[in-house]
């Protein structure tokens, strides 16, 4: 149901949301009117709801005129979440493990809204340009991690996803829907999917999905590597089962196998 339909729906609180959303690594202090600007709301509207932010905790603000950070509380809510999920430190030791031989970055991500979002990570390259870290985010349709998850959850939650996807950047869905089968088959078939080069030229990458949901959410291994450390193909052959084995062992020790 649309949230415009939906006499439940707390449409303050997701506007309040939709505020500490605005931010991300390389934009770490916005104002009012770059709220504004990013989510469609009101000035008023935005320095309502900064002032109340500011007084809860969740943002800080800073001079004259003003600008925000995130506040502390932000950070204090997500502790409980992170600190329950038993998966992040019993894959840790095996995902530093292939980080180390594939020389580059193995991380464990889930969807957030129209995002795949880190929640582990481990890294062995700092030649790597992207360097993945908690909180931080990748794109549903152009990264392997997003068409892993894309391609193993049911059709109705897929489709459901996809049409927001459509909405909300046609352009982009556009560009990348046609890939989106030929994951499914590398799912089907190989039990990971890849991605050469397709959301930075800079970048292979690979992903290997959980078989099924644990604690509700569907866990996804992530593992990108420079393009230039060599040919896709031969990356993709040395890396993808070794992921594939660390999701397997991973359900193992979580007490998910069949």
């Amino acid at each position: 149901m649309q949230p415009d339909r939906d006499r439940d729906f707390a449409t303050t609180l997701a506007h309040g949301i939709d505020i500490l959303a605005c931010f991300r690594a390389d934009r770490p202090e916005l104002a009012n009117k770059d709220f504004a600007q990013q989510t469609g709301l009101s000035k008023s509207a935005v320095a309502r709801l900064t002032h109340t932010l500011v007084e809860l905790g969740f943002l800080q603000r800073l001079g004259t005129p003003a600008r925000y950070r995130l506040g502390g509380a932000v950070l204090a809510l997500s502790y409980p979440l992170l600190a329950s999920m038993q998966i992040r430190q019993l894959a840790r030791p095996s995902m530093k493990l292939l980080a180390d031989h594939a020389r580059g970055a193995v991380s464990l991500v889930v969807r957030d809204r129209l995002q795949m979002v880190y929640v582990e990570t481990a890294r062995s390259n700092e030649a790597l340009q992207t360097r993945p870290d908690i909180g931080a985010a990748l794109p549903l349709l152009s990264s392997a991690a997003g068409k892993a998850w894309l391609a193993r959850v049911s059709d109705e939650e897929r489709a459901a996803v996809l049409n927001q996807l459509r909405v909300a950047d046609a352009r982009h869905y556009a560009e990348h829907f046609s890939t989106l089968e030929a994951a499914r088959r590398d799912l089907e078939r190989k039990g990971y999917c890849g991605n050469n080069a397709q959301w930075r030229a800079d970048a292979y990458g690979f992903a290997a999905p959980l078989c099924r949901p644990y604690q509700s959410l569907l866990f996804v291994f992530n593992c990108g590597v420079p393009s230039g450390d060599g040919p896709y193909r031969e990356r993709a052959a040395d890396i993808g089962p070794r992921l594939v084995a660390l999701a397997r062992e991973t359900e193992r020790l979580l007490g998910m196998s069949d």
